[in-house]
């Protein structure tokens, strides 16, 4: 899609739109040839004790891995399946019990190299958030891990349209190649996630420690907020939190779980 490409929608015609979309994004899994599901990580902020948001990562219909649902994913259908993940995540999210926790978001992997139209395929996210309920504001779209972002500039912009409508945006692997410096000179996001290979061992790996402390401030002085992404370790949270960082998910704190939303009840001592 070229720079130049505008997008109509505004967050004002929301109530305006139906649900009628291009033929590839219309459907869910059936309509692919396989079928998928999720599984839902927690995203924690230590500074209130609460969960920030779950993260929906794709799984098998029956909890097979992500890699055995991506691995039918082609050229041919992944626009198709991009648009099937977004309205499936958020009908699974809100049955799972999301619209009870209002301060609590859901984050959506995307796919930014999918064949875009987005005065088209938005309005099958938008469908979907107003059938469930569920607040624009509460959506975030994180890049997926490993896809490469091919044009930094239009990806921006594709995002900076997103904002606009109202939904959150984050940068995903940040720190891992194509997700850099570059890429939030063009754009900044809401959030970003740092790279779990930048937070191993970082209570005692002293470059990483450096790496982690200037990204902190650099996000810090543009109004960029951090996830802390990968955390195993007690000794891991506690100096990310003593360098500031409040926002953290891993391991520690929860494993994705198969169709379930950890409550934040039942990680409540890894939150203080």
């Amino acid at each position: 899609m070229s720079e130049s490409t505008s997008f109509p929608i505004s967050a004002t015609h929301f109530g305006d739109l139906d649900e009628a979309a291009c033929d590839g994004c219309q459907g869910e899994g059936r309509q692919l040839g396989f079928e998928f599901s999720y599984a839902f990580q927690p995203i924690v902020d230590l500074r209130v004790g609460s969960i920030y948001a779950y993260e929906a990562l794709v799984r098998g219909p029956n909890g097979e891995s992500a890699g055995s649902v991506l691995a039918q994913v082609t050229d041919h259908n992944r626009y198709r399946f991009d648009q099937a993940c977004r309205v499936k995540a958020i009908k699974d999210a809100v049955r799972l019990g999301l619209g009870e926790l209002p301060e609590t978001r859901l984050s959506i992997n995307f796919l930014p190299n999918a064949v875009y139209r987005p005065e088209a395929c938005i309005r099958t996210t938008l469908a979907a958030a107003r059938s469930q309920g569920l607040p624009l504001e509460r959506i975030i779209f994180e890049t997926t891990e490993g896809e490469r972002v091919g044009d930094g500039r239009w990806y921006a912009e594709v995002m900076s349209e997103y904002r606009r409508i109202g939904f959150l945006n984050a940068i995903d692997d940040f720190g891992a190649g194509y997700a850099g410096l570059a890429l939030l000179a063009d754009f900044q996001p809401d959030l970003i996630k740092l790279d779990m290979g930048l937070l191993r061992d970082v209570d005692s790996h002293r470059p990483r420690q450096h790496i982690i402390k200037a990204v902190l401030d650099l996000c810090r002085e543009m109004g960029v907020q951090v996830i802390a992404e990968g955390v195993e370790t007690l000794a891991e949270r506690d100096w990310l939190w003593q360098q500031g960082a409040r926002l953290m998910q891993g391991y520690l704190f929860a494993r994705p779980a198969f169709q379930r939303l950890v409550p934040a009840d039942e990680i409540e001592a890894l939150l203080r």
